[in-house]
């Protein structure tokens, strides 16, 4: 019955509403459906429709039971082994190494060893230029202008994971001196520099090198005397001093995170550690150089500070690559002075000395990938005899294998950049 509105016109929208109404309150009234109908129902349907029927548990069940299991896919064939394999009877192992190798997601989950960026430190050239310089022995590295190259550099580096540098100055000749001075002025490029990345990335870590060879006339890690001896405590009082205005070269004692001497002299690191605290700066580390070695491999990173000695070599203060038990010596030194955290330098020559190290120190061990090691992949890698990014993740993982927490390398962001999966 269509409702009247005065004046007997009924009107199409109430029609509607009453039959909705209608049927609504009939469906109410009305028993539910049987489930077994419905399935039936939506059986037919799907059957119709070329569509997988989707049957209930109880269903599949006992649809095996009653000798009548899904279809699996087919057991694949036994390969066959080339024409001319042997026949032999399997031997009687009781362990087999190579089952735990048989699959990469297997590999992966027994890998014992990982590498990531956060084990990186990125060691970086800075110069006063405001044009980044190409290092001709280190392809691929670069002296930054200390404002915007190094800015630059360090966003890439972070945006990669690698938020731990180490600063590497390149200085004028005219600043140099036989008492190496501008290692410690407050406004040199050093300082400068931490003003600059602190003021960009505050928590950024950055670490400095602590040694007197960039800023010395004469090219050595310390002072030198007339006769060509380097002097030790004399050089240790440069250092100390060094360090300071490393750390207090900015606001609220945002300086260097970590101070790291490199320099090898006897008794530098409880000096270092007490100009520190008497400065009010008991929360800066100290990564100390413990095991540095006379090596052939630091000749492109002489070239790229211009810091080769003058005359002479520095085997008077670094250690002699034929020894080991010697890095005993330099462990407790460095450990009841102070240390913080304890290096080899270089990395892979010396992987025993990584390894002797960690099994010592319950300290972190550092690991430096020297500029030579780089520079040797580089230059494989370009004459086709390496391929590059297996040799240097390799070559990393296996200097953190052996026992190094962190990795000072060249090849940090290249490296981070693979382990993210870019190319």
């Amino acid at each position: 019955m269509a409702l009247l509105l005065p004046g007997g016109i009924a009107t199409p929208g109430l029609v509607w509403k009453q039959r909705r109404r209608a049927s609504i309150c009939k469906a109410s009234a009305a028993p539910s459906p049987d489930p077994a109908w419905r399935t039936n129902v939506v059986s037919e349907r799907a059957a119709r429709s070329g569509v997988e029927i989707s049957r209930s548990i109880e269903e599949c069940e006992a649809a095996v039971v009653s000798g009548n299991p899904p279809e699996a896919p087919p057991v694949p064939a036994k390969p066959k082994a080339p024409q001319g394999t042997p026949l032999v009877t399997p031997l009687r192992l009781s362990s087999r190494p190579r089952r735990n190798r048989k699959s990469a997601a297997l590999r992966a989950a027994f890998q014992e060893t990982t590498l990531t960026p956060a084990n990186f430190i990125l060691p970086l050239f800075i110069h006063e230029g405001e044009q980044d310089s190409p290092i001709g022995a280190m392809p691929g590295c670069f002296r930054l202008g200390w404002k915007h190259g190094l800015v630059d550099e360090v966003y890439k580096a972070r945006d990669v994971g690698v938020n731990s540098v180490v600063l590497f100055p390149k200085i004028p000749d005219a600043l140099k001196s036989a008492t190496g001075d501008e290692a410690y002025n407050p406004n040199g490029l050093v300082p400068r520099a931490i003003r600059i990345l602190k003021d960009k990335y505050p928590d950024l870590v950055i670490y400095t090198d602590v040694a007197l060879d960039p800023y010395s006339s004469d090219g050595h890690d310390g002072i030198v005397r007339e006769d060509g001896v380097i002097m030790n405590d004399e050089t240790v009082h440069q250092l100390c001093k060094q360090a300071v205005a490393q750390v207090s070269c900015y606001q609220a004692e945002a300086g260097a995170d970590v101070v790291s001497p490199s320099d090898m002299m006897d008794g530098r690191v409880g000096a270092i550690r007490t100009a520190l605290d008497e400065a009010g700066y008991h929360d800066v580390s100290i990564m100390a150089y413990t095991a540095k070695y006379a090596s052939a491999f630091y000749g492109p990173f002489r070239e790229a500070l211009d810091s080769n000695p003058r005359f002479g070599d520095k085997k008077t203060y670094q250690m002699n690559p034929g020894n080991y038990r010697e890095a005993l010596l330099e462990v407790h030194a460095d450990e009841s002075e102070g240390a913080d955290i304890l290096m080899v330098k270089p990395a892979m020559p010396y992987l025993d000395v990584i390894r002797l190290l960690r099994d010592t120190s319950a300290l972190p061990i550092s690991a430096y990938q020297v500029s030579g090691e780089y520079s040797m992949i580089k230059a494989a890698a370009s004459q086709g005899m390496l391929d590059e990014k297996k040799a240097v993740l390799e070559s990393l993982l296996c200097i953190k294998r052996a026992g190094a927490d962190v990795i000072l390398t060249y090849a940090a962001l290249q490296a981070a950049r693979w382990l993210c999966g870019e190319k």
